[in-house]
């Protein structure tokens, strides 16, 4: 089975230019047109998503995971008549939800607070039908371990939206001109990412089929796993309607309540998601690596993988916990020039552990066929996540939404790692080592808080941060590496072998 460390290293590469590029937008963005259109942007785009999860989350997944079956009985037929099979449903479901909202508009207007979503939401609909072609085209490749062609597509795509964005946005636009422009480039971005998907698939030798009879096989498995995950994304919008409500009810003007919501969404929560860039690259390669050990019956490949995960999980999350503890609020304020992005940051950095866990072990179900246990875990969690927008925004403002995003994160982990231990029959020895990152973690906080703490009166903001981030990290390796927490050394040897390995097929290609 082919190796899932190149796979990763491809994603994680890949996935760090691309929330690089999506960082420096939200910086622009932010400066540009200002919290209150980001969060006009942040609302339309919350149902948007929703769309856009009916049109391609169950299929992607069942194309990708039958393309990998396909592989294992190298059946290239079938996979060219898949991919066309694939097209015609989500471009028939891309194409009819778009009519929906067009006819029902009025219906749709009512769905959000202030008018000037609708608008928002109809400039975003081209791009539910381009991204129809691009999430099957790119099921098959992921399902095929086309990392690069995966990971290059998605670059592409948050390129577009710079470039798109720079070109379409102007300073002293309205709240809503702003907002509006930021849906336009949103859409051509998506052009873009769909053309390059169809030329990479044909450059690396997909074909389209001739439909099979696999309609109805493809949309029966693809239903169940739309639903759930199209449930579960029936969540942003709601917390998009309810938080600036409540926010309003505790004393908020509506502006100030939309904006402190674009704070929240599209400043803060990105830089909480920075593990995930990490995380979600292993998250990625796992679907196909574990659905092939599944279908070879290789049990002890699939043990190995979960604990390797888990572990990876929680030594990235807690590696960036502690600089946003200690210099958060001044990321805020240097990235953003927004200090309440900051202090948002700084309390919220904790729920980075109990998102890493989720992700990765939502993936692992999802490899092994449990999209619906892993939905009802997640709604179980989800539950505390309206709780406390609805009982502590009152008191807690903004932070509530942190507060009940990090409680549905740690109960959904936990219910996911039971399900995995029950379904596959393993120990998931994670509890210890969570106990010991977090001793680890907590003298790394004290330690970067001091020495944030003396540095930011003489020297300028970035080099406060840097400085401090960099003492973190390194104090919280070496900790880690002195408790034999993560075994450093075998990793540097690892890395080595496989360094050697691959000078020596250089140069053994270079002899011939």
């Amino acid at each position: 089975m082919k190796s899932i460390f190149k796979s990763v290293a491809t994603l994680t590469l890949f996935s760090i230019l691309t929330r690089l590029l999506g960082f420096l937008l939200r910086i622009y963005l932010s400066r540009t047109i200002g919290s209150e259109a980001l969060g006009l942007y942040q609302v339309a785009l919350s149902v948007f998503m929703v769309l856009l999860t009916i049109v391609t989350s169950g299929l992607t997944l069942i194309v990708s995971r039958m393309t990998a079956s396909y592989r294992v009985a190298k059946d290239k037929k079938a996979t060219s008549s898949l991919a066309s099979v694939g097209l015609v449903v989500s471009l028939t479901i891309s194409i009819t939800l778009c009519v929906i909202v067009l006819v029902f508009k009025n219906l749709f207007a009512k769905l959000f607070a202030n008018g000037d979503c609708i608008n928002i939401l109809i400039a975003l609909l081209p791009a539910l039908v381009f991204s129809s072609v691009y999430s099957i085209l790119r099921g098959v490749m992921w399902g095929q371990d086309n990392y690069f062609a995966l990971s290059i597509t998605e670059f592409i795509e948050e390129l577009a939206k710079v470039a798109f964005c720079i070109l379409f946005l102007v300073t002293g636009m309205t709240a809503i001109q702003g907002a509006l422009s930021v849906a336009y480039a949103f859409t051509c971005a998506c052009l873009v990412s769909a053309v390059f998907v169809v030329v990479l698939y044909f450059l690396y030798g997909g074909k389209i089929g001739k439909p099979s009879r696999i309609y109805k096989s493809l949309i029966r498995q693809a239903s169940p796993i739309t639903a759930v995950r199209v449930i579960g994304s029936l969540v942003s919008p709601i917390i998009a309607l309810i938080l600036p409500a409540k926010l309003i009810a505790a004393g908020y003007s509506s502006s100030q309540a939309l904006s402190v919501y674009g704070v929240a969404m599209a400043m803060t929560f990105p830089l909480l998601s920075l593990p995930s860039t990490l995380i979600g690259s292993l998250s990625t390669a796992l679907v196909p690596d574990i659905s092939m050990a599944l279908a070879e019956n290789n049990n002890e490949h699939i043990q190995k993988r979960v604990a390797a995960s888990f572990r990876f999980a929680l030594f990235i999350a807690f590696l960036i916990v502690p600089t946003y503890v200690a210099v958060g609020d001044l990321i805020g304020v240097f990235l953003y020039d927004n200090p309440l992005s900051g202090v948002l940051l700084e309390y919220s950095a904790w729920i980075m552990v109990p998102m890493g866990i989720t992700n990765i072990s939502s993936a692992i179900l999802n490899s092994v066929g449990m999209e619906m246990r892993a939905f009802v875990n997640y709604t179980i969690g989800g539950v505390f996540t309206f709780l406390s927008i609805i009982f502590l925004t009152k008191s807690m403002g903004v932070l509530s939404l942190s507060f009940g995003m990090g409680i549905n994160a740690t109960i959904t982990a936990f219910l996911n790692i039971l399900v995995l231990k029950k379904k596959l029959k393993i120990d998931v020895k994670i509890f210890k080592q969570l106990v010991a990152m977090i001793l680890c973690a907590l003298p790394t906080m004290a330690l970067s808080s001091f020495v944030a703490a003396i540095l930011k009166n003489f020297l300028p903001i970035f080099f406060t941060i840097a400085i401090s981030g960099v003492c973190a990290v390194l104090f919280f390796v070496l900790l880690c590496w002195v408790f034999n927490i993560v075994n450093v050394q075998s990793f540097v040897v690892q890395l080595g072998q496989r360094l050697k390995i691959k000078n020596f097929r250089l140069k053994t290609k270079k002899s011939r």
